[in-house]
């Protein structure tokens, strides 16, 4: 079959799902469910991809909202992709995930249908991975072995104000910390208190100063959790959530270690006790994007109409992170950006509107036909999956 053939078919897979795809988009971002709350999204992805064939396993790799959809027709490349779909406390599906959960299915649907035709040769597996607001779902999923085994390459889409797959993805890790101090009247003996509340915000002023002596790549943003009981009670106890964001995880090592300090020197200033602890699951590494992946996405983009910047401009847009980092460094990865019409950021209550439009909907399934013609190109082309393993082996050793 020719390559315009293979298009065809893949355009045509897609848009025979075109309104179930659309369907279930608007059913999950009409029911935001928070990382780890997933239930309604898991359980209709799940049943949605049994229905088209795949070998389902819920629940995947100890993950209440996780799963794995496989289909194979014996030997050869192994492909994944992602599905997202939690949402943002206080402004629903502000990140698009909804649009990522349908991209995921376009991908392995219109892949599988060509595995089933014996079209291709090999595999594919969505994975759908629970939790990317709170960068975990996809680092559970690496640390057991669930992806790596599975895959030869991997891939994923997410919206963007603009196009874009060079976009700087940071490596994060997040920390809970807490104060403890002595509780006393507040009017009538303060001095015999130690306030809890006083250290977190000192402890918030020396993070917000350590931002003018830290490299403008980083980032650091937090909030407070518990900020006392009464106003006529010296606090016994106060909490806060960070966040620490660098370019590269070596970076974002000397970053955490400033931050402790920060806490630390917190406590000492106002006699209290301290402890904080960082993400449990690990760091969110920086994404490693794979060069071919990208030029070969890039080619397929181009040709349905879209243009780029050049890669040395999108290395400079900083666009956040994603536990997707770890998977692009245990096999190679794209998580390419593409375009939906907002009026505002990530994380806005105007990107919220605009994940549910219909044009945002249509740029989704453009986008999903590219990343599988992708995949394609790379299961059927030998010289083409060594230069992308080649890649990767060159990467990770820089």
């Amino acid at each position: 079959m020719t390559n315009s053939s293979i298009e065809q078919e893949v355009t045509n897979v897609i848009n025979s799902i075109d309104g179930e795809l659309r369907k279930i988009s608007l059913k999950i971002h009409d029911n935001p469910e928070q990382s780890y709350e997933e239930v309604k999204a898991h359980s209709l992805l799940t049943d949605y991809l049994e229905q088209k064939g795949f070998i389902v396993t819920r629940h995947a790799s100890g993950l209440e909202t996780g799963f794995f959809a496989e289909y194979s027709n014996g030997p050869g490349r192994r492909v994944g992709f992602c599905s997202e779909y939690d949402a943002l406390p206080g402004v629903g599906h502000a990140c698009g995930h909804n649009l990522i959960a349908i991209a995921g299915l376009a991908c392995a649907i219109a892949t599988r249908n060509l595995l089933e035709r014996n079209l291709l040769q090999g595999s594919v597996v969505l994975f759908g991975t629970p939790a990317e607001e709170k960068g975990s779902g996809k680092i559970r999923m690496v640390n057991n072995n669930d992806i790596q085994s599975r895959v030869d390459f991997c891939m994923m889409l997410h919206p963007f104000p603009s196009e874009g797959v060079y976009g700087t993805m940071l490596a994060l890790d997040s920390v809970n910390v807490e104060y403890f101090g002595k509780p006393s009247h507040a009017a009538g003996a303060p001095f015999n208190g130690r306030n809890a509340v006083d250290a977190l915000m000192q402890a918030y002023n020396n993070i917000a100063m350590l931002r003018q002596q830290t490299l403008p790549t980083n980032r650091l943003h937090g909030i407070v959790t518990n900020g006392g009981n009464a106003p006529n009670i010296i606090p016994e106890y106060a909490s806060g959530f960070f966040y620490a964001r660098s370019v590269t995880r070596e970076q974002l090592k000397t970053l955490q270690a400033k931050v402790n300090d920060c806490f630390e020197a917190a406590a000492v200033a106002t006699e209290t006790k301290v402890k904080y602890q960082w993400g449990q699951e690990g760091i969110v590494e920086d994404v490693f994007q794979n060069d071919t992946l990208a030029a070969n996405f890039i080619h397929f983009m181009e040709n349905e109409g879209i243009k780029y910047e050049s890669k040395e401009w999108q290395e400079k847009q900083a666009s956040g992170s994603t536990d997707f980092g770890n998977i692009s460094y245990v096999v190679p990865g794209l998580h390419p950006g593409f375009k939906i019409v907002t009026d505002g950021p990530n994380h806005s209550h105007e990107f919220t509107t605009a994940a549910r439009t219909e044009d945002s909907h249509r740029r989704t399934l453009r986008a999903a036909k590219c990343l599988t013609l992708t995949a394609v190109k790379v299961m059927t082309d030998d010289k083409l999956f060594e230069k992308v393993v080649a890649d990767f082996e060159k990467g990770k050793q820089e």
